[in-house]
C-alpha cells in the first residue's frame, strides 16, 4: 500500500510496485462485489481492456480470488471497444473472455459484448444502451466501472478533441476515430459519472504529465478527457511512483 491523498477529493493510492497495485485492485473488486450482492443481489460492472486490466483479471481468475466471488450474480458490460470482431486480437472482449470469463462460473446470459456482427456501430450503441437500461433501469447506476488513462489523458474511448466529449444524453455512443482509422463504441461521460464506484488504473512515466494535468491543471477536458470524471467519493486512482503526482 502506498501514500494516499485526497487531491480535489480524488482518492489516490500510489503503489511501490505493480504487483501490489494489481492485488489491491482485485481485492477492491471482491469487496465491492460482496457489498453490491448483499445490497441488491447483483453486481453490475463495466470493464476496460488493456494490459493493466488483463493483469487484474488474471488475478481474479486464481482460486485465491475466484472462490470469494459469486460469479453468477455478476453482469458484465464493457467501458469501450474497438469495432472489431469478437475473435480479433484487438478486442477487449476477447481478452477478458480468455483471461477471466472462460475460467470462472459466470452466467453467459449476463455477459454483454460491446460488438455485434452485421450491425452498424451507431445502431449497436443504441441497442447496447437498451441492454444497460434493461439491467440497471432508468437510473443507470453501475456498481463498478474500471477505467484506464492513455498517455494523452483519454479514458474509455473519450479522446481529446472529439465531439463525443460533449455528449450529455446518450449513455453509449459510437463514432469514427480518424487518427486510428476505425470506429470506436464507448460509454459516455453521463453514464460513467453515475457509477457507485470507479477505479482508474494508470501508471508509468509516460502517464505522468497527463495525470498531473488531470489532477492539478486547469480544467480542460477537451485536452485531458479524464477530467470529465467527477472527483467524488467512490472514485479512486491507483497509480505508481513513476506516474503518481
Amino acid at each position: 500500500m502506498g501514500l494516499k491523498s485526497n487531491e480535489k477529493r480524488m482518492n489516490i493510492t500510489i503503489f511501490n510496485n505493480l504487483d501490489a497495485l494489481y492485488k489491491e485492485a482485485a481485492d477492491t473488486f471482491v469487496e465491492l462485489s460482496k457489498k453490491a450482492i448483499q445490497k441488491h443481489d447483483k453486481f453490475v460492472v463495466a470493464l476496460s481492456g488493456g494490459s493493466s486490466p488483463k493483469a487484474i483479471f488474471s488475478l481474479l481468475a486464481t482460486p485465491e480470488y475466484a472462490d470469494k466471488i459469486i460469479w453468477n450474480k455478476i453482469h458484465f458490460f464493457w467501458v469501450d471497444e474497438r469495432w472489431v470482431s469478437l475473435e480479433d486480437e484487438k478486442s477487449n472482449f476477447k481478452m477478458t473472455l480468455e483471461v477471466l470469463l472462460n475460467k470462472v462460473p459466470v452466467n453467459k446470459n449476463q455477459i454483454f459484448p460491446m460488438y455485434k456482427e452485421g450491425i452498424e456501430p451507431e445502431n449497436y450503441a443504441k441497442a447496447y444502451e437498451a441492454q444497460i437500461r434493461n439491467v440497471l433501469g432508468a437510473d443507470g447506476i453501475f456498481d463498478f466501472i474500471l477505467l484506464g488513462m492513455g498517455d494523452d489523458g483519454h479514458t474509455a474511448s473519450l479522446f481529446p478533441g472529439e465531439k463525443i466529449l460533449q455528449e450529455k444524453e446518450k449513455w453509449v455512443d459510437a463514432y469514427y476515430l480518424k487518427p486510428q482509422a476505425m470506429f470506436r463504441i464507448t460509454l459516455t461521460e453521463p453514464i460513467i459519472n453515475k457509477a457507485e464506484n470507479i477505479l482508474i488504473v494508470t501508471f508509468g512515466k509516460s502517464k505522468r504529465n497527463a495525470l498531473n494535468e488531470v489532477l492539478h491543471g486547469v480544467y480542460n477536458p477537451e485536452l485531458y478527457p479524464l477530467q470529465l470524471i467527477e472527483k467524488k467519493a467512490g472514485v479512486q486512482i491507483f497509480t505508481d511512483k513513476e506516474a503518481g503526482v
